[in-house]
């Protein structure tokens, strides 16, 4: 651990679940840190996410382990006190359109040959195995995968900033769209909208959708395929669902007060960005998401939407997370990925120990900024 006396500074840009990790495993190791958010904490795609843990279908070998290990910590997490109602293990449910049985074969095969625990059911299995699902409404297998599960992404930020200001960290919200500084090619800190300057031995840029943009201004080109997507949250329903369930026309988790949270991607022409920081979505979407949710629940009970969000659902320009250092500007680290929540904790778990330690991390070297240079 760093002594009081040498402690780095370090700022973090974002109040997402990657910044807030960051920082706050930053503070356990024992150094300095000023968290510097835009807005509020969780206003972009933490507070929007479906936020299923999981490493499901096929990806690289690297990709595999790390979100496997994402999926650890949660489980070490939930172990510590099984009754927090925003983080819960029950599994993940898949299936796919008729017709697209061998695809679904595939993906099975692909898992178990990964040693993932995988099940192939049939629609009378998936009664068994999962309670709360119309087995009707599969139409021919379906993939059950045990060891998942899901958080919601609020609430464990909220979780972590206890600790976070526990161990000292401090809190500057609302600094609006802040800018790394650089000088004689190294990032020193950064500048709030207002000017304001912030010190700091390193840098880590956690914006979600717009990291990118914030790169870009320092000379680090980051391709970018981040779209627009929606999440819908419902109001409080009867059902015994504990599984989350992804689905040719929603994808569906239980969500703390027994409501469910609700997304897909078949809406993504119909969502808009009115260019000026504010989006939009006709109701009519709104209400076919929950009506395809109501189609798949055990007893078809009516799901009403009672709140939905719509931004830029952060995801690299080849799909894989981008952690790391860069060497085009030593002392500026990257955390963003399309997944987000399954990496949050592990991303900054792992990200804390390269910015101390000086030296990159081996589980990361495959997501290096560098390698879009």
């Amino acid at each position: 651990m760093t002594s009081a006396a040498s402690s780095p500074a370090v700022v973090v840009l974002g109040g997402g679940i990657l910044g807030v990790s960051t920082a706050v495993h930053l503070l356990r190791a024992g150094a300095t840190v000023v968290l510097v958010t835009e807005t509020v904490l969780s206003s972009e795609a933490t507070g929007r996410s479906l936020s299923w843990l999981n490493s499901a279908g096929e990806r690289s070998e690297a990709y595999h382990r790390l979100r496997d290990l994402g999926v650890d910590r949660y489980r070490t997490l939930y172990a510590a006190d099984p009754s927090r109602e925003w983080l819960q293990f029950g599994g993940g449910l898949h299936w796919k359109a008729a017709g697209e049985l061998a695809e679904t074969e595939k993906r099975h095969a692909a898992e178990v040959r990964r040693g993932y625990d995988s099940h192939l059911l049939t629609p009378d299995d998936v009664a068994r195995y999962v309670p709360g699902v119309d087995p009707e409404a599969v139409p021919e297998a379906a993939i059950f995968n045990p060891g998942e599960g899901w958080v919601s992404l609020p609430h464990l930020v909220d979780f972590l900033m206890e600790e976070f200001h526990r161990l000292g960290g401090e809190l500057m919200l609302r600094a609006g769209k802040a800018e790394v500084r650089v000088e004689g090619g190294r990032a020193i800190g950064v500048v709030t909208e207002s000017g304001k300057r912030i010190g700091g031995d390193a840098v880590v840029v956690a914006c979600g959708a717009g990291t990118p943009a914030v790169l870009t201004q320092v000379g680090i080109a980051l391709p970018t395929r981040s779209p627009l997507a929606m999440l819908v949250e419902t109001k409080p329903v009867e059902h015994e669902l504990r599984s989350v369930l992804n689905t040719p026309r929603v994808a569906i988790r239980p969500n703390p007060g027994g409501t469910l949270a609700l997304d897909h991607d078949w809406y993504g022409d119909r969502l808009v960005d009115y260019g000026d920081g504010t989006f939009g979505v006709d109701e009519e979407v709104v209400e076919a998401l929950a009506s395809e949710a109501s189609r798949l629940l055990a007893g078809h009970p009516e799901v009403k939407p009672a709140s939905w969000r719509v931004g830029y659902k952060p995801i690299p320009g080849d799909g894989q997370p981008v952690l790391g250092q860069t060497t085009t500007v030593p002392g500026c680290f990257v955390a963003f990925s399309h997944s987000g929540a399954t990496l949050g904790l592990i991303a900054g778990e792992l990200l804390a120990d390269e910015i101390l330690s000086g030296r990159p991390h081996p589980l990361l070297t495959s997501f290096s900024p560098d390698r879009f240079a």
